[in-house]
């Protein structure tokens, strides 16, 4: 196992910049996740790490040893990518042996590396099709399988799911993660999909135009948004937002009061953001909860399970508010005036302008 230190890295295209100053560490046998957006520079990330890009400025260590300049052949960085890159006129054996044979492995050696590869991945009975002849999600399991083959010090994914179907993208959401916890290899994992992101991570970065937003746990992350930018990205949906005035030592919502906790203090009249995520709002109401005013339905998205209600509120700092109500939920028509009440204790605080989180400290 080996312990991923970023430094400062930087990687620049001309003087257009990919990477500003990116400092993060992943711990020996850490399932790291990096989420962003396109054009982030989460592939520019793992390019550097695999040493297939050179970093115009920071550096890079494997434990301790410093890898920036050193080839992509002596990293020992096994790779996965989003194309699977198979050879199509080899067939599942070969593409398996083809690391190994360029090393000089023995034939035995190879034969027996790769047939427990295979087993490992449940190909045994596939190594004599070519990749054409395999499902998606076969072919993901061979590419992983290439990668494997030679037991790296270090894997890295290059978003190797978004080719699939939703159905078999969570299923090998499941099988990676079990795959990598039994053979304890570090690993980062490049995704725009925060489903992704946030269920097989043991941490997750949060990657935007370059810069690193935030490095933590996924429920840290959903709940505790360190600004105001993540909680609009991280979330499906994201996090909600109110503008609130501090009056009388409670926040002001609208027509709205929410105590401060004891050990919040804030200047009495300042302006701030309140947070709230989906599923902590709701149009019904016992003694515990905060009222936040009436909202009008806009409208409502229905996924069996759930329904997302969205709603025009006068204090939204973002519209429109979103509701998560459970299906068997009475739906409110489009144009009706609905109460909404705040569950205690489930918001965050963020300063308007520089959009930083204050509470939860």
């Amino acid at each position: 196992m080996v312990r991923v230190r970023i430094e400062r890295l930087t990687k620049l295209y001309g003087s257009t910049p990919a990477l500003l100053e990116l400092s993060l560490t992943a711990e020996a046998g850490e399932f790291l996740t990096v989420v962003g957006p396109s054009g982030s520079g989460k592939s520019t990330l793992l390019r550097l790490i695999a040493g297939l890009e050179t970093a115009s400025a920071g550096e890079i260590f494997f434990n301790d040893e410093p890898i920036t300049h050193l080839p992509p052949q002596m990293r020992d960085v096994g790779m996965v990518f989003q194309n699977y890159a198979l050879y199509p006129h080899m067939t599942v054996f070969e593409n398996l042996a083809f690391p190994l044979r360029v090393r000089k492995w023995k034939r035995s050696a190879i034969q027996e590396r790769v047939h427990a590869v295979a087993r490992l991945l449940d190909l045994d009975g596939l190594l004599g099709r070519y990749p054409r002849e395999l499902s998606g999600g076969q072919r993901q399991r061979v590419a992983l399988g290439r990668a494997l083959v030679r037991s790296p010090r270090l894997f890295l994914f290059d978003e190797p799911l978004s080719n699939v179907d939703a159905q078999l993208r969570a299923t090998m959401r499941t099988e990676l993660a079990a795959l990598q916890r039994t053979l304890g290899i570090t690993a980062l994992y490049v995704t725009h999909d925060q489903t992704e992101a946030l269920s097989l991570g043991d941490r997750v970065a949060v990657l935007i135009a370059g810069r690193l937003q935030q490095l933590a746990p996924p429920a840290e992350l959903y709940m505790k948004p360190a600004s105001v930018t993540v909680a609009r990205f991280i979330g499906t949906p994201p996090m909600n937002f109110f503008t609130a005035t501090v009056c009388c030592g409670a926040l002001s919502v609208s027509s709205a009061t929410i105590p401060l906790p004891d050990s919040l203090r804030l200047p009495e009249d300042s302006r701030w953001l309140l947070g709230v995520r989906a599923e902590a709002l709701t149009l019904t109401t016992t003694d515990e909860l905060h009222q936040l005013g009436n909202a009008r339905v806009q409208g409502w998205e229905y996924a069996g399970y759930e329904i997302l209600l969205s709603l025009e509120h006068p204090a939204a700092a973002f519209s429109p508010i979103l509701v998560r109500l459970p299906a068997s939920s009475r739906l409110p028509q489009p144009g009706e005036i609905v109460p909404l009440w705040l569950i205690p204790g489930t918001w965050c605080l963020f300063e308007p302008d520089s959009g930083v989180r204050v509470f939860p400290p």
